[in-house]
Parts: C-alpha cells; sequence; structure tokens
C-alpha cells in the first residue's frame, strides 16, 4: 500500500498545528478533517481570512470549531502565517480614511442588520437581545438575557419620569424593557431600516420613540443614556466625536452605560474574515482608546468585564440557529449556513481564549448620583434577600 506524498505547505500546516494540539485529521473535536488539499495553500496564502473562506467552500470541517479556534489563538498560530497583501492595504486605509464615516457606517446595516428579521427571532432569544447575556444566576438564554437587561437597569438607576437615550436601539429590546419596568421615556436610534420597522411595531402603545438616525445628528437633553453592542462599529476616528455626542445629550446630572466587546491590545482595524463577511468596517475597542476618549469628560464610575459570558451566549446562539437551520434553509443557503456557524463559533473560541472582552463600563458627568456597583446582584428580591439576611 502506498502512501501520499505530502506537499511542502502540508507539512507546514501540519507542524504548527501541532505546537495547538490540533491534528489534521484526528480523532479529537478540535481536531481538523481536511476535505480538500486547496486548504492548505489557501491558509498560507491568507492566514486567518484564508481559514474562514475555506471553511465556508466546505474545503475542511471540525466538530467543535469554538475549541480549534481557542487552541490556534493561544498557541499564536495565525500571526506566524500572516502574509496577506489585504492586511497592509487594509491598515494604510484605516490610517488615512474614516471607514465609518456617515455613508460607512450604513454598510453593516445592509449587509447584517437587515438581512432577515426572521433568522434572528429564530437565534436570539425572545426579547431579541443581539448582545452578551448575564449568566451569574442564569440557567439558560432567556434568563441570561433578562438578567443583563435588569442589570443595565440598577446600574443607570432608572426611576419613573426619566428619559432614556438608546443608542443603537436594534429591535427595541432594551427601550421595550426599561418602559415597561422601570417607567421611563425612551428615545431608540438605529440605521437599520429592518430593525426600525421592527422595533416600531414591538414598542407601539409605549412611550417610546424609535428613529432611523446616525448618533451624529442626535439633539436633545436625556436623565441617562445607554448603547449595547453598538460601539464596536463606530471606529478609532470617531471614538472622541461619539462621546462628544453623548456628553452634550446628558444632563448635569446625568449617567451613560457602554456595554461593547473590547480587545486587549489597540488596533486601528478589525478581523479581516469578520470585516468581509460579517461586519464591514467593524473594530474593537482597547481600555486605552475608550479612556482616551473619555478622558475630560467623564467621571468612570465602574468598569465591569464579564467576557466569559459572551462564550455562552455565542453557543447558545449556534444551538438556536443549527436546531432552527430545517426552517431558514427556505431562505439561506448552505454556503451562507457555513459562513454564519463559522462567524458564530469563531467568536466563541475568541472569547474561550480571552482574547476578546465584554465591558459594561458606567460613566457620569459629574458623579453618580448613589453606589452604582451592581455586577453581583441583578434582581431586586436578590438585592434585598441580602440586605435582610446580612
Amino acid at each position: 500500500m502506498t502512501t501520499r506524498s505530502r506537499t511542502r505547505e502540508e507539512k507546514l500546516i501540519t507542524e504548527l498545528f501541532d505546537l495547538c494540539d490540533i491534528k489534521l485529521n484526528g480523532d479529537d473535536t478540535w481536531d481538523i478533517r481536511v476535505l480538500d488539499d486547496r486548504f492548505y495553500k489557501e491558509l498560507i496564502r491568507k492566514g486567518d481570512i484564508g481559514l474562514g473562506e475555506s471553511y465556508m467552500e466546505g474545503w475542511w470541517g471540525c466538530p467543535r470549531i469554538d475549541l480549534m479556534i481557542e487552541r490556534l489563538i493561544r498557541g499564536k498560530i495565525l500571526e506566524k502565517i500572516k502574509n496577506n497583501p489585504r492586511l497592509i492595504f487594509l491598515t494604510l486605509q484605516n490610517l488615512f480614511f474614516n471607514c465609518q464615516n456617515l455613508s460607512g457606517a450604513k454598510k453593516v446595516a445592509k449587509v447584517h442588520y437587515d438581512i432577515g428579521n426572521d433568522l434572528y427571532e429564530l437565534m436570539l432569544d425572545s426579547r431579541m437581545n443581539y448582545s452578551c447575556g448575564y449568566w451569574k444566576y442564569a440557567q439558560d438564554l432567556e434568563q441570561a438575557q433578562e438578567d443583563k437587561l435588569e442589570m443595565i437597569c440598577q446600574k443607570l438607576q432608572l426611576e419613573p419620569g426619566m428619559r432614556l437615550l438608546d443608542i443603537g436601539c436594534g429591535w427595541g429590546t432594551m427601550a421595550k424593557y426599561a418602559a415597561e419596568n422601570y417607567g421611563v421615556e425612551v428615545v431608540g436610534i438605529t440605521i437599520s431600516e429592518e430593525q426600525h420597522k421592527f422595533a416600531t411595531e414591538r414598542c407601539r402603545g409605549l412611550p417610546i420613540e424609535i428613529r432611523i438616525e446616525d448618533y451624529r445628528h442626535l439633539n436633545g437633553l436625556f436623565d441617562r443614556a445607554v448603547s449595547i453592542g453598538m460601539f464596536e462599529h463606530v471606529g478609532l476616528k470617531n471614538y472622541q466625536s461619539y462621546m462628544n455626542v453623548v456628553h452634550k445629550s446628558l444632563k448635569e446630572n446625568g449617567l451613560f452605560l457602554l456595554h461593547t466587546i473590547g480587545g486587549n491590545q489597540s488596533t486601528i482595524m478589525g478581523d479581516l474574515w469578520m470585516n468581509k463577511y460579517i461586519f464591514p468596517n467593524g473594530m474593537l475597542p482597547s481600555i486605552k482608546q475608550i479612556g482616551k476618549s473619555i478622558e475630560g469628560q467623564f467621571i468612570m464610575e465602574d468598569w465591569h468585564n464579564f467576557g466569559p459570558d459572551y462564550d455562552k451566549t455565542l453557543i447558545a446562539w449556534y444551538h438556536n440557529f443549527n436546531q432552527n437551520w430545517p426552517v431558514l434553509k427556505e431562505s439561506y443557503t448552505e454556503k451562507f449556513k457555513r459562513m454564519w456557524a463559522y462567524y458564530l463559533l469563531t467568536c466563541s473560541g475568541a472569547f474561550k481564549a480571552r482574547h476578546l472582552q465584554l465591558w459594561q463600563i458606567l460613566l457620569s458627568k459629574n458623579g453618580a448620583p448613589k453606589n452604582c456597583v451592581v455586577r453581583d446582584l441583578t434582581k431586586t428580591e436578590k438585592l434585598e434577600e441580602v440586605l435582610i439576611n446580612g
């Protein structure tokens, strides 16, 4: 029996993946099954974007992509094979151009948020939270998302009659919860046509106004402001102007809660594959970049990191997506299925490896009215129980 001779590319990839305990055609759930030999050259030629594109083409498979990505990140393997001219071009582009200007910002709405509410209704929880849940007390996605919303409301110290600004309001989830449970008036803004239609309908009859509006056009004064999962689309060149808008929109005793994914290091652009196929012009802020943008304007009251909770959230979304594929395949292609699964599972792996973080940052203009560290208690009844029982 003759054995197939391995190409130079195959030998190199095999050696690199071995360093992360990932075997090509091995038996562990995180091992890669190579289905087309073009995979090797594609990975060497394009690095991380080649890994994603070759998966979309069906050139390789893996039972647990999240665990595979975690190992690749911890081993820093993709950094060793980055030799992509497009990376140089995009780096220069982001240095000299504002890719998230008024016209550029609209691209993500068309490519991602407007692709079909049916997808999000079947993938997300019943309230359609498209951001990290809070799993400290939760046993399932539904409870984790409700606890997240409740924690945000408590951190913001919402009271009846207040006016809340929701920047990037999505499908009206936060606006509806805050209006129904805290008696506040809400103005939510989005640049997505589909989100606007959906949120307007679901919030009908409540003191909520949903606008199609870029944050740069905001006017009016608010007692509180919140932004959940939107700052990832703002871009480095706009962080300062974004914070300027929030600052001028808040009353003197106002509070602002920023809920965002963050990175461990400062960059000027996002992941290549993610930018091309999922979130055009997206990038993740660092602590340093956020700190610079709020300096001289806000007091940082609390900085809460619960990044590991995003891994649980993403896996729950993936299971919902996979379970509902028999319905979704009527509207989406098999290639879309592979792309979307790769998106959810690679993000899960990045959070597993602690390469990505999830921050809730509470800011005040002139100091918070009272202590606002609520991170360990999400429910009023839990707080009351602690006070009663000591």
